[in-house]
């Protein structure tokens, strides 16, 4: 089966499409950028004009919202919902003070010492979302971030939706987020899963897993990180302490049913640390951790392998949806 493949970069990240009809391609990627358009339009957060900042101005009141941002806001209410608050959606003010206020591009990577005090985030259950109204409330002084699962969200639903369009199966990555759909090509979709997903080098060191269906997930604290007077900071924050969360890993790829749940066990287990790889076996989840000094620790299906460039193995991640949906805070 023959595909065909592009890369460009939206949402601050490296995007990909492949399809396995050539001749989609073009009207695919078409359909792909405006999607990511108005993903970007509703729930960036450093954009004057998006949804989201709107809601910095709303004081609390209940707001009507667009279906892009109404589900954008569930997906990461999944996100708090299953891992029981690790992965919460209110964690804005927090990644602000740390120094992430801007698009990461222009974030000054070494600078003045910022003030670090533990503070918990105000906490998912306070927002209040209507998702048959279609609304959704923010308590004012609260700023919402959906870094941590928008993405995964925005590649499960295109990837969908492009499938079922072109009727041929697509690939579709958003930084270290990727779901496929429709008929795979021989064997599966080759992932390459390696340390830094922004790395362009070939040579870098790397494992790749062939996947047929659902998503794989890769977080970490390698690629968006910056230092505020000598203290390296990250992107990933503790809810309970407001602070770059303290961790073993660089980082954790993880395949489920789908992108979303992938993205949201691989940074829960960032976050959760040295309890993560028995928390991802309780839930049924094959997953690769990788260590700060490099070990490599892993659970389920995905076989234990020495990091090596161009080492493979399939890898099926679809899940019975009721072992997913009954993820537990343990």
């Amino acid at each position: 089966m023959n595909t065909a493949a592009a890369d460009w970069r939206a949402l601050g990240c490296a995007v990909r499409l492949a399809v396995t009809e050539p001749a989609a391609l073009a009207d695919a990627r078409q359909a792909l950028t405006g999607w990511l358009a108005r993903v970007d339009s509703a729930c960036s957060r450093f954009r004057d004009d998006s949804e989201l900042v709107a809601l910095d101005r709303s004081d609390g009141r209940e707001t009507p919202v667009s279906d892009v941002l109404a589900d954008a806001v569930a997906a990461a209410l999944r996100g708090a919902e299953l891992t029981g608050g690790d992965v919460d959606p209110t964690v804005g003010s927090a990644l602000a003070g740390l120094g992430y206020d801007r698009d990461f591009e222009l974030v000054e990577h070494d600078g003045s010492p910022v003030r670090l005090v533990v503070r918990p985030v105000p906490g998912w259950r306070r927002i209040a979302f209507d998702a048959r109204r279609r609304t959704l409330a923010v308590p004012a002084g609260v700023r919402l971030d959906l870094g941590a699962t928008a993405k995964a969200w925005a590649a499960d639903r295109a990837a969908a939706e492009l499938a079922a369009r072109f009727g041929c199966g697509v690939l579709v990555g958003l930084g270290g987020d990727i779901a496929v759909a429709g008929p795979a090509p021989g064997d599966g979709w080759t992932i390459r899963v390696q340390d830094r997903t922004d790395d362009p080098d070939p040579d870098a060191a790397h494992t790749s897993v062939l996947i047929r269906d659902g998503g794989l997930a890769t977080s970490g604290t390698a690629a968006r990180r910056w230092t505020r007077g000598g203290r390296t900071l990250h992107h990933i924050v503790n809810p309970h302490t407001g602070l770059s969360a303290r961790t073993p890993w660089r980082t954790v790829s993880v395949a489920a049913a789908g992108c979303l749940d992938a993205n949201i066990a691989a940074t829960a287990a960032v976050i959760r640390g040295t309890r993560a790889p028995a928390w991802l076996a309780e839930c049924g989840l094959d997953a690769r951790l990788l260590a700060e000094d490099g070990t490599v620790c892993t659970v389920g299906r995905w076989p234990a392998a020495p990091r090596s460039t161009g080492f493979s193995y399939a890898l099926d991640p679809k899940l019975d949806p009721k072992v997913v949906s009954s993820w537990t805070l343990r």
